[in-house]
């Protein structure tokens, strides 16, 4: 059975930085895409960032481009989304999901499947 789980959310100071970790069974990250997306209390799920079958990141909001950035390992079949400069607007559940097939990474919740349940990452002093 095809999963997804996120980890690595908690509380940081604003100006820190958080690596949150997104572990994938049941299928293998080298043939899909991945992506990240948030939702903070009252708000619609928004797409951060997105990582393409080549590992080249194809897609940032611009409210992170800069400050957030994704990698992959295939053979530990883990996406990390690396953010830096938080902002206590960054505050929210952050989710991962994989790219549905034969559609391309985006910022769009349609174009994604398989989600986990997300980690809590709250910026504040």
């Amino acid at each position: 059975q095809a999963q997804v789980a996120e980890s690595g959310g908690g509380l940081v100071q604003p100006g820190g930085s958080l690596t949150l970790s997104c572990v994938v069974s049941g299928f293998s990250v080298e043939w899909t895409g991945i992506g990240w997306f948030r939702q903070a209390p009252g708000k619609e799920r928004e797409g951060v960032s997105c990582i393409s079958i080549s590992g080249r990141s194809n897609y940032h909001a611009d409210s992170v481009r800069g400050r957030f950035s994704i990698s992959k390992d295939n053979a530990k079949n883990t996406v990390w989304l690396h953010m830096s400069s938080l902002k206590p607007e960054d505050t929210a559940v952050y989710y991962c999901a994989t790219v549905k097939r034969d559609h391309l990474c985006s910022g769009y919740v349609d174009d994604y499947d398989i989600w986990g349940q997300g980690t809590q990452v709250t910026v504040s002093s």
